[in-house]
């Protein structure tokens, strides 16, 4: 694969006798012009030139910089200048885009080969085996959301827990720091990719576009792999998915599968549409500043446009005690000095996230719950770390899938806590699996699990 070069008509031209009989002249003269060429063939309504990456016209052109490809390239478009004049937009990936969107030019191409049929393409074809279905049906399709761009909506009801998505990246990059890419290691990743997956990436939103598209493109859509990962992923599909602060579905990354998935953490309607967090857990403004330079937007969801100032204020209060909580968690120091301090401080983040984050807390819960059991498992608590190791399971089933590493990290911490390296760091709180109370109702046993009685 090279890079698509190629020239625009802007604008273009009228459906009309004149402009009709001025293309079909145009075309013509590159009949004529390359008639006695072994290199170039017709086929249909189109020009094939067998040389380098097999530019055709009139819509699509590759070049591998083969001297051979230029030829025909530059006589093509200065016939074309010509014929039609400052029309004549040219352009070349590796330094400049084209004038239309590849949605238009899809639908240019299908007019062109099949006169007369109404055609529409949002965007390339998207595999769907990575794609999760009930009973044989796609779980979602991409459509254009007032105020949004392109986004993913669900076709059918979707319940809780449910994967959606499976997908592997078009190509991931060493960082998406903008000061870190440059034009060129793009492109050569684009190269390696198929048509289809080039058209995918290009028709994904440009938030910075200019002299480097392919950057503003990793910039806007990128998603890291993993946690703090200096590795970001492009996708096909998840790329679409745009943002709420209090979304429906969770995504994560598969290390073992190398891929990102996508998990509705709350019941879905049909018609609804799929939104993941891109942000932390910020206050209101750090919030829009954030989205604000990276991604243009200002996000409208029920969290940033609340009911009242107080409301907004509330809000900013329990994401700024929950960073400060976890912080404190975070000192090793402190869970060996204080422990039934670190324990009463999870507790608290647990119910200001359940208070902020409602339905999307399920997605917080699992390491939430993994801090709780790293407080008990240093101090030989047995009885308490099963239960916090199983809610964390839960919470992570429901968010990430059972086949996902961390899933499986924390199934094993429930099943045999004693492999975790904190293990009896300290005997302050020791007991065993089998200590665990019977007979208590789901608020007794919260209060136990917490140690909120004591």
């Amino acid at each position: 694969m090279g890079i698509d070069v190629g020239f625009d008509l802007v604008p273009r031209l009228m459906d009309s006798t004149t402009h009709k009989r001025d293309w079909d002249a145009f075309i013509e003269t590159i009949k004529r012009r390359f008639e006695n060429d072994d290199l170039v063939e017709i086929r249909g309504n189109d020009i094939l030139f067998k040389a380098g990456e097999q530019p055709q016209l009139p819509f699509e052109g590759y070049s591998s910089h083969a001297g051979e490809v230029y030829k025909y390239l530059d006589a093509v478009t200065k016939w074309a200048k010509t014929k039609f004049g400052d029309r004549i937009h040219y352009w070349n990936d590796a330094v400049n885009s084209g004038f239309y969107a590849w949605p238009e030019v899809l639908e240019s191409i299908e007019s062109h080969r099949c006169p007369g049929k109404k055609v529409h393409y949002d965007i390339a074809p998207i595999n769907e085996d990575h794609i999760s279905n009930i009973c044989g049906m796609p779980l979602f399709s991409i459509k254009s959301i007032p105020g949004k761009g392109k986004g993913l909506v669900a076709r059918l009801n979707i319940p809780k827990g449910h994967p959606i998505i499976a997908e592997k990246p078009l190509f991931t990059t060493t960082s998406t720091f903008p000061n870190t890419l440059t034009e060129i290691t793009l492109a050569s990743k684009l190269k390696a990719l198929s048509k289809t997956e080039q058209r995918q990436f290009l028709s994904l939103h440009n938030h910075c576009p200019g002299k480097h598209p392919f950057i503003g493109i990793v910039k806007t859509n990128a998603l890291p792999c993993g946690p703090g990962a200096d590795i970001g992923g492009v996708y096909p599909a998840i790329s679409r998915i745009n943002h709420s602060c209090l979304p429906n579905t969770h995504h994560s990354w598969n290390i073992n599968l190398e891929c990102e998935t996508i998990h509705a953490i709350r019941d879905i309607q049909a018609g609804e549409e799929f939104t993941i967090s891109y942000a932390g857990g910020d206050s209101y403004l750090k919030r829009h500043m954030f989205f604000s330079q990276n991604f243009g937007f200002d996000c409208d969801c029920s969290v940033c446009v609340p009911h009242s100032v107080d409301d907004l204020r509330d809000s900013d209060v329990r994401r700024e005690s929950i960073q400060v909580l976890n912080e404190r968690i975070g000192d090793g120091n402190r869970v060996l000095s204080k422990p039934d301090d670190c324990l009463r401080d999870c507790f608290r983040v647990y119910q200001l996230l359940k208070e902020e984050y409602q339905d999307y807390a399920i997605a917080l819960f699992g390491s939430m719950h993994y801090d709780a059991f790293r407080i008990c498992i240093t101090h030989g608590d047995q009885a308490r770390v099963s239960g916090f190791a199983r809610k964390g399971y839960e919470a992570r089933v429901q968010c990430e899938g059972e086949i996902d590493p961390e899933t499986r990290r924390m199934k094993g911490f429930m099943e045999n806590p004693n492999q975790h390296g904190n293990f009896g760091v300290s005997n302050r709180w020791t007991s065993r699996k089998s200590m665990v109370p019977k007979g208590l109702n789901d608020e007794e046993f919260e209060k136990w699990l917490w140690r909120a009685s004591k």
